[in-house]
């Protein structure tokens, strides 16, 4: 079924683009046509920027007047399979090389940060610094923790905050990313501190949906709000 969105884009430019025709759509049918025109076309231009128009339109008259293919449906397979081939190589070089760019930009970026007074960069190559002292008790990987938190990419895009969602995140310290758990467990309680945490303690080559690449150094300001040891977190549930 096609996306509600591509009918609605489909039909704004229906109305609004100039037309190719020498002649005004003036039956629904045109309408219809043109219209399904415009979101196959929409479609297939996210993928295929070269489509061939006059091979494209002889296809569909062959469907259509019900004549003989110029190519068997094995030939058919054999063209979109090989076509599939190239797409996924395209974008496997792609990723490569954002992953790349990330890579350099990330190790640039922790350089520059880790000459900063009060950054301690760690044997692992996380950074740390404190901005606001706490009591003195630091979490457990065992324990679950409480925090505020905001994170950011290296070029200051954020990406996740509990600040923004008006309400602070209590998880198991040791299910999170490696940074975290390494990061807040040098934290007091009550502190608050800023880790830059290298691409192989977050997410690495995979980054984490769309919002964060492969290989992205993050940044985190975080609130150790409060520690709750293991047992006391699963008795509270």
């Amino acid at each position: 079924m096609m996306k509600k969105t591509w009918l609605a884009a489909a039909l704004a430019t229906a109305l609004t683009a100039p037309s190719a025709f020498s002649f005004e759509l003036t039956t629904e049918q045109q309408k219809l046509s043109y219209s399904l025109g415009l979101i196959v076309g929409g479609q297939l231009k996210q993928d295929v920027q070269d489509v061939d128009l006059e091979a494209f339109q002889e296809g569909l008259q062959t469907i259509y007047k019900d004549g003989e293919p110029l190519l068997t449906p094995d030939q058919v397979n054999q063209v979109m399979q090989a076509f599939q081939q190239r797409k996924i190589e395209e974008q496997r070089q792609e990723v490569a090389k954002l992953a790349q760019a990330n890579m350099e930009k990330g190790q640039s970026y922790l350089t520059d940060n880790g000459k900063k007074d009060g950054v301690v960069t760690t044997e692992s190559g996380l950074q740390y610094q404190q901005l606001k002292a706490g009591n003195g008790k630091k979490p457990l990987a065992t324990d679950n923790v409480q925090v505020h938190y905001r994170g950011t990419l290296v070029d200051g895009t954020e990406f996740d905050s509990s600040y923004s969602r008006g309400e602070p995140v209590t998880f198991p310290l040791n299910g999170v990313i490696a940074g975290w758990t390494e990061g807040v467990q040098l934290m007091d309680e009550g502190s608050k501190a800023r880790l830059v945490i290298p691409s192989e303690l977050a997410y690495g080559p995979g980054g984490m949906g769309n919002a964060i690449g492969p290989n992205e150094t993050l940044v985190f300001e975080i609130e150790l709000l409060k520690i709750m040891p293991a047992a006391e977190a699963e008795a509270a549930k």
